[in-house]
């Protein structure tokens, strides 16, 4: 599902805190200021100083170093902390939040623990990726049963300020969802490493490849959104039998390029479990 264009009305404006004050979390800010949240109705908790700095001068929220009784005015918490530092964080909040649902930027921590560690059945995952910065972002959703619908479409508004966002049913999905779109901006990034180091050793310089590097990236994605073909489909169009295209393509698979690439995610997708394990409850 796309990210549309809803404004917060005044009705909707409850307040929304946010445990956390990093880069994810200034996304998801920025994107509710845009859309006309204001910014007394947003609360942070961040115990470093910097990152208070930044939220006070990007957004004009003077941010909180410890929880506190601010926090109960929230209708929705975004819990966007590393996964190691979840626990310790939630133990001064859940004073404060009983009464609202929350949200888990956290990559791997499971909603079992979320709901142990806050008393709340009231829990939604989150697995976006850093697009979300620039308002293009991915993220899939998980709600245990308690949520109601309500609460989904408030969260959904929420997520649809950062971009686009999908639904899965079942909580392991999301360390798949980890492995592909949360983690795959990086994949991306050393495509394009190598595509411009490439072009740099054949003789363009390195601006140049670059720019054709990060543009067929951004023009090929786009033809794959507007196109009702697989990609299949589409690389066999542009894939002409003994010509450039198909050396390229044969030189992939003889190095076993698809597989090797399929078992980093898979990696991936362990790793995301193992977080869950080690860091959970």
């Amino acid at each position: 599902m796309t990210s549309d264009t809803h404004a917060f009305t005044p009705s909707e404006q409850s307040a929304i805190a946010f445990i956390g004050g990093g880069n994810m979390a200034s996304a998801i800010i920025g994107g509710l200021i845009r859309q006309g949240m204001r910014p007394g109705q947003i609360e942070v908790v961040e115990p470093w100083a910097e990152a208070r700095s930044a939220l006070l001068s990007q957004h004009g929220i003077a941010a909180h170093e410890t929880a506190g009784p601010a926090l109960a005015r929230a209708g929705t918490v975004v819990w966007a902390v590393k996964p190691q530092t979840f626990k310790e964080a939630a133990q001064p909040v859940r004073a404060h939040t009983g009464a609202a649902v929350h949200l888990s930027v956290a990559a791997g921590i499971r909603s079992d623990s979320i709901a142990q560690w806050l008393g709340s059945e009231r829990i939604v995952r989150a697995m976006p990726n850093t697009p979300a910065l620039i308002g293009k972002g991915m993220t899939a959703l998980y709600a245990r049963p308690q949520v109601t619908q309500a609460e989904r479409a408030s969260i959904e508004r929420v997520i649809a300020t950062t971009g686009e966002f999908l639904w899965v049913e079942n909580e392991p999905q999301l360390d798949a969802v980890t492995a592909l779109s949360g983690s795959g901006p990086a994949y991306v990034f050393r495509f394009l490493e190598a595509m411009t180091e490439a072009g740099a050793a054949m003789g363009l310089s390195r601006d140049q490849a670059h720019q054709l590097a990060v543009a067929t990236f951004a023009g090929a994605s786009e033809l794959a959104r507007r196109s009702d073909e697989p990609p299949e489909v589409l690389r066999q169009r542009v894939t002409s039998k003994g010509g450039t295209t198909y050396a390229a393509l044969q030189s992939m698979e003889q190095g076993e390029v698809p597989q090797r690439f399929m078992r980093a995610l898979e990696a991936a997708r362990s790793r995301a479990r193992e977080l869950g394990d080690e860091f959970g409850a």
